[in-house]
């Protein structure tokens, strides 16, 4: 059986500002913003209706204001009011950081969709609820530690996330429904329980629909049909998400990672020395899981979950698939350890393998034992640069599938996922397989050429004011143009002419000449004549 917890962050705007914000204001307010004695507070929005109310702290609500009210009204009501800007985006983030704070009661955590204002998650404890105690101590375990982040909140469990949602806005104070008595829970609910919008909501009052319980006995298809503009066919669909009855999906925050190591304290961790002296333990349990299913980690994650509500983590990764933990701690000491904030304290750890791929024994053969060790050396090297210097410091050449030689490979990050499947081999004559030089220039340096014939080997060239003879020559190899290339001067792309060229001194160059004598393509109009490039130097 499903079992999907909704938790309703009560008033989450206005405890985002007071945890931000609200210390910094000029104005005199109660330390809580959410006493009895605490005076009325809102945060305004600015929209096309001008400036409306976008939350309010329950002292506000007593005095009859409401979300979505002009600031105007509002003021002209309660003169003593304090306004506040709101802050949308900043509420979302705070909400996704929650999120993740929520990841110690399952991996699969959902930020609620169908919030308008964004106050509410979807925790997965499918399978899980034995692991608090059973379901009631899940749900008081899970408002307790909200209330010591200094969070209100309400939760309700449910097979389906409809009526989870309305059970944790609308029911009692321990909602907990199975797929036995979910029809009778969501009975007496009123009907906007259901997630509705508010034309859907306008008609159903209009026809005498106030309570879930009176939608039982219409038959699904006279009841899309009594509602206008297709009102009834989204009330239809919420009614049968919350009973069950159509699927509803759910994707989380952050994507379950492959495997993880939970630790939780009764006293919390202060600094990074109780980090790190419970690190191993706990990357020795994720190591063993690990060896179980023949599976190394190749990007790991150590995630701290403070008292205080927020999160702090640090990641590293490996070229390789490793679950040697002595390596493990070696890169996080390399990244940094002390990266992670403890604020007030930390109350439990999570190590995470974010990419985990199969460890497959191999044989070496005779006489392959150092190059072997070597590979092994190269790729622990870096790891430890990419730890210290950062990812994108260290990187790797790789194919870039094409024939031009400045775009014939591309440079990425040691430690990215390598791609799927290799560049497909690039056709062409057999010259492209001779050999390249070790220096290219990027982008090629123009030159001044001579040449017997006008397409023939060149007899010498000026090249940086320096006048260089030729004393033998090779080519041409011929490059013809990526045509399907935009060019950044909207010019055509040109055929290329490749050769290898020693000088009267011994120095060997890669010339270029670029475009063709004659019309390169019928009907083309390009004037230019060509013209002669240095690209590289061999040693």
């Amino acid at each position: 059986m499903r079992r999907i917890v909704s938790v309703w962050l009560i008033d989450w705007p206005v405890t985002v500002w007071a945890r931000s914000a609200g210390p910094n204001t000029p104005e005199v307010l109660p330390p809580d913003l959410f006493a009895a004695d605490a005076g009325p507070l809102a945060l305004i929005l600015r929209t096309a209706r001008g400036a409306v109310i976008h939350a309010l702290n329950p002292a506000a609500r007593a005095l009859n204001l409401s979300r979505g009210q002009t600031q105007a009204d509002a003021l002209a009501m309660i003169p003593h009011l304090a306004c506040h800007p709101a802050a949308p985006a900043a509420d979302l983030r705070a909400l996704e950081a929650l999120a993740v704070w929520s990841e110690r009661w399952s991996p699969a955590v959902t930020v609620d969709p169908s919030e308008g204002g964004l106050e509410g998650l979807f925790i997965d404890l499918t399978g899980a609820t034995h692991l608090f105690g059973g379901e009631e101590r899940a749900i008081t375990r899970i408002k307790a530690r909200l209330a010591e982040a200094g969070i209100r909140a309400r939760a309700a469990m449910a097979p389906s996330p409809g009526a989870a949602w309305a059970l944790a806005r609308y029911g009692t104070a321990m909602g907990i429904a199975t797929d036995v008595d979910v029809r009778e829970a969501l009975a007496p609910l009123p009907v906007e329980s259901l997630r509705i919008d508010d034309a859907a909501l306008k008609q159903a009052r209009r026809f005498g629909l106030k309570r879930i319980g009176d939608l039982y006995p219409m038959p699904r298809a006279g009841l899309a049909r009594r509602f206008r503009d297709g009102a009834g066919v989204g009330l239809v669909r919420r009614l049968d998400q919350a009973l069950g009855l159509t699927a509803e999906a759910l994707i989380p925050t952050r994507a379950p990672p492959c495997y993880r190591g939970w630790e939780a304290y009764a006293d919390p961790l202060t600094d990074t020395a109780g980090i790190e002296a419970r690190l191993p333990g706990l990357a020795d349990t994720l190591a063993r899981t690990m060896e179980s299913d023949g599976k190394g980690a190749r990007a790991l994650t150590l995630t701290a979950f403070r008292v205080d509500g927020r999160t702090s983590a640090v990641s590293v990764r490996m070229g390789r698939p490793l679950r040697d933990v002595s390596i493990w701690m070696r890169l996080f000491r390399e990244t940094g350890i002390e990266r992670i904030d403890p604020g007030f304290g930390i109350d439990a750890l999570m190590l995470t393998a974010d990419l985990a791929e199969p460890m497959v024994a191999r044989q070496v053969a005779m006489g392959e034992e150092q190059q072997s060790r070597h590979a092994e050396g190269l790729a622990a090297l870096i790891d430890r640069l990419s730890a210290r210097l950062g990812e994108a410091s260290v990187r790797v050449a790789e194919p870039g599938g094409s024939w031009i030689p400045e775009r014939a490979e591309r440079w990425r990050p040691a430690l990215a996922p390598r791609p799927n499947r290799a560049p497909p081999p690039v056709e062409g004559p057999s010259d492209l397989q001779r050999t390249r030089p070790l220096l290219l220039l990027d982008p090629p340096e123009p030159v001044e050429a001579t040449a017997d014939l006008p397409d023939g080997t060149p007899a010498q060239f000026i090249w940086r004011r320096v006048l260089r003879k030729v004393s033998r020559a090779d080519g041409p190899e011929r490059l013809s143009p990526e045509w399907w290339r935009p060019r950044p001067d909207d010019r055509l792309a040109r055929t290329r002419d490749y050769y290898r060229i020693e000088d009267d001194q011994g120095l060997r160059y890669w010339l270029f000449r670029e475009g063709l004598y004659g019309a390169e393509y019928a009907g083309a109009k390009d004037e230019r004549p060509p013209s002669w490039w240095m690209h590289g130097m061999f040693p």
